[in-house]
């Protein structure tokens, strides 16, 4: 029994965040209203409420998703990654970028930003900070995998070096968002260019770039 009824809070949840993404998307943030949501997933707003405070928390829970099914194919690639930094990288980054349009658009994306910004104590802000830790780490993990098949110099400190590159990825995401206008074709064509000439550095085997 206690299987089934995991099972049916799972599907309550998913039903409610996937009825949340469509509305945002055609509604707009600002204008879509939590009855409707309910509606939608076919759920009673005390049901809703059960699991979400208001429409903020549903909106981070988005991007939860949203970051988990990124990192759940990250992990793939990390563990068998090309042995060639660059290509690697490219092949992370582009991974999370290709799926960032799935749930969210650049509009919501905004939203949830700002308000991590702007609550930066609340459960919420919180939340949004720890899945981009969560993003860090693995593109850390990338660099410490390549390290240890011996494409990455010994001497790099993979920690800082994956610190970069994810704050990098991250800021031009970012930049992204702001403008509607930019296509992720050319996010990805703009952060792999910033990124190349760092993983030549790193790299213990000097190639022409793929």
């Amino acid at each position: 029994m206690a299987g089934l009824r995991a099972k049916q809070k799972a599907d309550k949840i998913r039903r409610i965040l996937e009825a949340a993404t469509t509305l945002f998307r055609e509604q707009g943030y600002d204008s879509a209203r939590i009855e409707d949501i309910a509606e939608m997933a076919e759920v009673s707003v005390g049901t809703l409420y059960n699991y979400y405070q208001n429409k903020g928390d549903i909106l981070v829970a988005s991007v939860a998703m949203e970051v988990t099914e990124v990192l759940e194919g990250g992990v793939r690639i990390v563990a068998n990654p090309p042995l060639n930094v660059g290509q690697a990288l490219r092949i992370l980054v582009e991974q999370y970028y290709d799926h960032s349009l799935v749930y969210l658009s650049k509009e919501m994306w905004r939203t949830a930003m700002a308000i991590s910004i702007q609550q930066p104590e609340t459960p919420l802000s919180r939340r949004y900070t720890q899945l981009d830790g969560q993003l860090c780490a693995q593109v850390v993990q990338l660099v410490e995998t390549l390290r240890a098949r011996g494409v990455v110099r010994p001497s790099i400190d993979a920690q800082a070096v994956g610190e970069v590159f994810f704050n990098n990825l991250n800021m031009m995401f970012i930049e992204f968002c702001k403008v509607d206008a930019m296509s992720l074709e050319e996010l990805k064509a703009r952060v792999n260019a910033q990124h190349e000439p760092i993983a030549a550095l790193i790299s213990t085997i000097k190639t022409v770039s793929a």
